[in-house]
Parts: C-alpha cells; sequence; structure tokens
C-alpha cells in the first residue's frame, strides 16, 4: 500500500478510542463480539476494508456502516477469513486415515456413537473432508447410523455456501477421483456432496468464545482458527474443548498453534500433524477419600485373630516390656525383657517386689503406684543399666497404667527403651553440628552465590519466554497474513478467469468481424472519434493501393490516397455528432491503377456499448454509371 492511500491510524495510535467504538458498534447491532481477536490483524483487516471503500478513518466508517447496511456483509467477509479446501495439508489426514480412526474406531467398538465438531467449518470442504474419511473406514451405511458431525461457524454466508455443498471442479483438485466418484453427483459442470453423507452433518453459527460447548465429543477439528485470538481467549477455548471432549478425545489444530504444547490439558500425539489428546484431571478429594475410608470387614477379621497371635507379638516386640498384675505379681514378660534382666518362667507370679528388676536399675515399685494413683504413664530417662558381661546401657523407663473398659486397674505395663544408641547419636550430632556451622558459613556464601546466578538464569528464562512468546505471535500472525493472501489470491485467480474468459469472447468477436470485413468486397473503413483509422480491410487495400499497417493508426485525413478526403470532413462529423443517420457522397476519384473513378462513399454511425458513439464506419465502392 503506496503512502498516498494510508490515512489510517496504525495499530498503535488509536488516541481517540475510534477503534473501540467500531468494535462496540458492531457487537452492538450485528451481534459479533471481536474484541478477543488479535487486535493488529483485526486492524489491518479493517484497514484493509476501509481502503476499499476510500473512508479515511474509524470514527468515519461506523457512520459509513449505518448508511450503508449492506457493507456488513462484506466487512465481515474481510474479518473472518474463510481459506479452507478439502484435505487441505495433507500429512494431517494421512495420519487419521491411517492411524487415528482406526484406534477410535476399535476403542468404541461396533455399536458406540462417534461425534465430531468441526469448529470453524467455513464454507465446509474440511467437515466434509473428515466425513468422507470415516465413510471409508465405517462403510457408508453404517457411518450415516453411527457418526454425528456438527459443524459451525460465526459467518452465515459461509454457512449457507456448506449447507448447499456444491463446489466447482477447481475447489475438489485435491480430492482423490476415486473419493470423487463414490461422494460427488456431477451436476452441469458443480460437483454437489452425496445426499447420504450431507445427511450426517449439521450446520449452525456458533461463536466458539461466548456460545457453550457441544458435549460428548470423539474429535475436535479446530484448524487455524485459534491463531486470530489473543493468548488469553486462546486459553479459554482450549477449556471448552477440553469440556467438550470424551476422556480418550482427539484435538486437531492448524499448523500455526503450536501454544497448546504447554498447555495441562491437552498432551501430544503428533506435534508434526498438530493432534492432541485430551489429559483427564481426577478430583483429589476422591482419591484421598479412598484412602481414608474405614472398613468394617477388616475390624472384623482383625477381632477374629486367635489369642495366640497377640502373644506373639509381644515376644517379638524390640522393647523390653514386663507387666504386673493389680496383685502386684509379675504377670508376664517379652523375650527382650528376659535377656536384659535375667527373668526365667519360674518368676511369673512370683512378687514383683521380690525381684531384682522391680529396684534395680531403677525403683520401679514406686514408679507403679505413682502410675495406678494418678492413672497416668510415668517416665524416667536416661537410667543406667551396668552389666557385668555387657557395655553400660542407658534406658528411658515407662510405666502405663493398665485399666479395664470398666475402668478396673489390672496392673502395669514396663517398658525399657534402648536410649544408648541415641545418645551416641546425640554425641555424634553435637560434634556433626560444629562442623556443619562451619560448612554452613561455606554453603552461605556458595548459596548466596547461587542466589545471583539463579536471578540471572531466571532473568534470562523469562527473557527467552517472551522472545518465545513475541515469535510464536509473529508466527500466528505471518501465518493470519498468509491466510489473508491466499483469499486475495483467490479472488485474483476468479477476476483472471473473468478476464480471460472475456478476452476469449473479445478475440472470437474480433475474428468475426475481421472475417466479415475481409469477405467483404467493398473497401470498408472504420475511423474513431478523432478520426484514427482502426480498421482498413481488402477491399480499401485493392481500391487505393494502401495497406492496412500503413493505415491504421493514422489520422484517415493523412492518408494520401485518390479520394479527395477533405470533402469527407464536414459528412463525417455530421455523423458522428449524431446530425445524420447516415450520409451518401459521390466523389470523382483515382483509383490504385490511376483510372478516374466516381467513388460512392456511404458513412455509417459505428455504436458501442448502450448505443454511444465509437466512430464511423466509411463503405468505399466505384458508383456504376447508368
Amino acid at each position: 500500500m503506496s503512502s498516498e492511500k494510508q490515512p489510517f491510524p496504525s495499530p498503535a495510535v488509536d488516541e481517540d478510542g475510534a477503534f473501540d467504538r467500531l468494535l462496540d458498534y458492531l457487537g452492538r447491532t450485528r451481534g459479533f463480539d471481536f474484541t478477543a481477536y488479535k487486535r493488529p490483524s483485526l486492524i489491518r483487516r479493517l484497514e484493509r476494508r476501509m481502503s476499499i471503500v476510500s473512508v479515511p478513518d474509524f470514527a468515519s466508517y461506523i457512520a459509513y456502516l449505518e448508511a450503508n447496511p449492506d457493507e456488513f456483509r462484506q466487512l465481515f467477509n474481510t474479518i473472518l477469513i474463510n481459506v479452507t479446501a478439502f484435505f487441505r495439508d495433507g500429512a494431517p489426514w494421512d495420519a487419521l486415515r491411517t492411524q487415528l480412526i482406526p484406534e477410535l474406531l476399535e476403542a468404541r467398538g461396533e455399536d458406540r456413537d462417534i461425534r465430531i465438531w468441526s469448529a470453524g467449518c467455513a464454507s465446509g470442504e474440511e467437515t466434509y473432508s473428515v466425513a468422507m474419511l470415516f465413510a471409508e473406514a465405517l462403510g457408508l451405511e453404517r457411518f450415516s447410523r453411527r457418526v454425528r458431525i456438527y459443524a459451525t461457524d460465526l459467518d452465515e454466508e459461509a454457512l449457507r455456501e456448506a449447507r448447499a455443498a456444491a463446489y466447482s471442479r477447481a475447489r475438489i483438485e485435491n480430492v482423490p477421483p476415486e473419493i470423487v466418484g463414490k461422494y460427488f453427483d456431477e451436476r452441469d459442470h458443480t460437483f454437489v456432496i452425496d445426499p447420504e453423507l450431507r445427511r450426517v452433518v449439521i450446520f449452525g453459527r456458533h461463536d466458539l468464545v461466548q456460545d457453550p460447548p457441544i458435549s460428548r465429543i470423539s474429535l475436535i477439528l479446530c484448524r487455524n482458527t485459534l491463531m486470530y485470538f489473543n493468548l488469553a481467549t486462546q486459553s479459554r477455548i482450549l477449556s471448552r474443548f477440553h469440556f467438550a471432549l470424551t476422556d480418550d478425545g482427539l484435538l486437531l489444530l492448524g499448523k500455526a498453534e503450536v501454544l497448546l504444547t504447554r498447555s495441562e490439558l491437552f498432551s501430544p500425539v503428533d506435534l508434526r500433524c498438530r493432534f492432541f489428546r485430551k489429559i483427564n484431571r481426577e478430583d483429589v478429594r476422591e482419591r484421598t477419600a479412598a484412602l481414608v475410608s474405614p472398613r468394617r470387614e477388616g475390624t472384623k477379621a482383625l477381632m477374629s485373630k486367635p489369642p495366640e497371635m497377640y502373644s506373639v507379638a509381644f515376644e517379638a516386640a524390640p522393647i523390653a516390656q514386663i507387666v504386673v498384675d493389680a496383685a502386684g505379681m509379675l504377670a508376664m514378660y517379652n523375650d527382650r525383657a528376659r535377656s536384659l534382666f535375667g527373668l526365667s518362667p519360674g518368676d511369673v507370679g512370683r512378687p514383683f517386689h521380690e525381684l531384682e528388676v522391680s529396684y534395680r536399675p531403677v525403683e520401679l515399685r514406686s514408679l507403679i503406684q505413682d502410675a495406678q494413683e494418678h492413672r497416668r504413664p510415668v517416665v524416667v530417662k536416661d537410667v543406667r543399666l551396668d552389666g557385668r558381661d555387657r557395655e553400660p546401657r542407658s534406658l528411658d523407663v515407662q510405666v502405663t497404667p493398665l485399666v479395664d473398659p470398666q475402668g478396673r486397674a489390672l496392673g502395669s505395663s514396663v517398658t525399657f527403651a534402648d536410649a544408648s544408641r541415641v545418645q551416641e547419636l546425640q554425641q555424634q550430632l553435637f560434634r556433626s553440628k560444629q562442623d556443619l556451622e562451619t560448612t554452613y558459613e561455606e554453603l552461605q556464601s556458595t548459596n548466596e552465590e547461587l542466589e545471583t546466578t539463579n536471578e540471572e538464569l531466571q532473568s534470562t528464562v523469562e527473557e527467552l519466554e517472551t522472545t518465545n512468546e513475541e515469535l510464536q505471535s509473529t508466527n500466528e500472525e505471518l501465518e493470519t497474513m498468509n491466510e489473508e493472501l491466499q483469499s486475495t489470491n483467490e479472488e485474483l485467480q476468479t477476476m483472471n478467469d473473468e478476464l480471460r474468459s472475456r478476452s476469449l469472447e473479445l478475440n472470437s468477436s474480433n475474428t468475426f468481424l475481421e472475417a466479415i470485413f475481409t469477405s467483404l468486397r467493398s473497401a470498408v473503413v472504420v475511423v474513431s472519434r478523432d478520426m484514427q483509422v482502426q480498421v482498413w480491410n481488402v477491399g480499401a487495400l485493392d481500391l487505393w493501393g494502401v495497406r492496412p499497417e500503413e493505415a491504421q493508426g493514422n489520422s484517415l485525413f493523412n492518408l494520401d490516397i485518390g479520394l479527395p478526403i477533405v470533402e469527407l470532413h464536414q459528412p463525417v462529423r455530421e455523423v458522428l455528432g449524431g446530425a445524420a443517420a447516415q450520409r451518401e457522397v459521390l466523389l470523382p476519384a483515382t483509383n490504385r491503377r490511376g483510372r478516374a473513378i466516381q467513388c460512392r462513399v456511404t458513412i455509417l454511425p459505428l455504436l458501442g456499448l448502450e448505443k454511444q458513439m465509437t466512430g464511423a464506419i466509411l463503405m468505399m465502392e466505384e458508383a456504376v454509371s447508368g
């Protein structure tokens, strides 16, 4: 676009808010909310339309829309770029046909319905493409029974074209011939989708940003649609797609839409072809509830275990334990207590105060009495036990009163936990603590250096992420511009075809006229309004001896022939001016052989389109004397 044709504000400059007012006007009057679209590409497309209708700014364009309601259709066709084709970008369709459709059909068995959503379907080519692939995989009868395809778009005009399901030969050039033969009917050089296939597809207007999603979908096709929206809107639409899909549902995006690879909602199946699978997010509360739910059967099973199990468990305990009953007798002890205090089976049933363990290594009788009186455990730590044939030990002693469910005292349990290893560990920990304090200072210094390095790395990562976002945005913007250029190219191609057709018609007409002029025996000369010779036929050559290439392009009055051309000036002007329908003049002349003749010149008007005067036709012939 040249500098003379840029009276419009750039995307960064809209100081008076006219652009936002235009978007608000479109939303209020036509129900189209374009605020979620990427601002730079939206402004570029609006400026393109404004340039076509010669409107200088956004505020003036609002007034233009109010005065010209038909302009809305042209504007929406410019904004909603409907660039699509059958089996566009072949790789994703090959992946669907060879791998993904067979897997999807196998997962759903023989009878389950299959629901497909073609979002942003435009004029329907991609929708019918996926329909033909499923029909090939299932057969047309089972396809009609099991598959439903929902095709949606914002553009009502595109939806009308999609519902008609009629395409030119040029638009089905990517469809394999055998598919064309099975699913298209040719009618007057137009190819119409088979009615049986067409009945499976349901078209409807749907706004991806505002309208609720369709549910229970097995496959969503949304190619090169997300790239027109900003990041926040892309994320919102992806969440709706996630809701719409079944647990194993697939999503197909366009080749420029790669932000999805960082989404927590979908995992890539084939990044090259832009296929993604839904990630199922389980409810954490349900999973934790399953872990803590009580099971009465387990409790009953535990209560039904034989008493021998408790005896074995008591003996196998790693801590020394003795039990004194309410009468002050030794009731039981485990193996660890036997080896630690030298107890024997004969000691069971003896008065506890008669046993050495009752007073060595600590006075237990007073502890037992205290625990029984206060009905609470009593703990004594770091009790030293000297052994004759073993190293001294440090024990933690705990006396616990035993009470039945009715509150009656049954006795006391005394446990002896070996704390020697703990003390050793405490000493080691103390020594290690000193070493750690020294190391900590070194680590603190290193940590500060690492934090500085980490901050630098974090800054670098953020810069790289920003750069990546900018590159992604640029990539999407380039893809959007490519779509626009492709749309423009299609329009130019259509215009070129029309011009080619008109050129052929014009050539045919010229050939026809030339044949007529050539076949006439009379001399025929056609001149424009400024008397430039445009046609000089063979008869004129034969009469005056001047070749067509010498005459054509010159003024008739500059030609040196044996006819007094000056005498024709007034009659020709009368015909060109409309003063006479035709004029006939008889002039003396000399033909190319030098013979004197009487030449009859008939002057007729040459009318163009809409009956406009474009020139004159001069027919010259020798007058035969009576």
